[in-house]
């Protein structure tokens, strides 16, 4: 038998749905802004041999598992396909696409669970 604690009502998965898609949202806008620093970085780096900023990239790195990390969270409540997954995590390492990614992936879970 299952305990009536342990269920989830509607109400309470819609909130963490919503939680994680939050966290989703910002992380992928952070991460899209450090890519396009270290872009800049990499530019200015190998364009105009301009060294100092070897930071960016590894500040880059963590917010991209960070992100990796909200993405899986938000992908395991809505119960994404392993490719749309894929797809969505890989949008971190390529300039711009995050913020495309964002659009339609928030696009996506507020018209599935109704959140708007």
């Amino acid at each position: 038998m299952t305990d009536p604690d342990q269920t989830a009502s509607p109400v309470a998965s819609t909130e963490r749905v919503r939680s994680a898609l939050l966290r989703y949202r910002v992380l992928a806008w952070v991460t899209g802004v450090w890519l396009l620093l270290l872009v800049a970085e990499m530019i200015a780096k190998y364009g105009f041999d301009v060294d100092g900023y070897g930071w960016v990239g590894i500040a880059h790195g963590w917010i991209y598992f960070v992100y990796l990390i909200c993405t899986v969270d938000l992908s395991i409540k809505v119960r994404w396909p392993l490719g749309k997954l894929l797809l969505t995590a890989i949008a971190g390492t390529i300039p711009f696409l995050s913020f495309y990614f964002e659009h339609i992936r928030t696009r996506d879970v507020q018209g599935q669970f109704d959140l708007a």
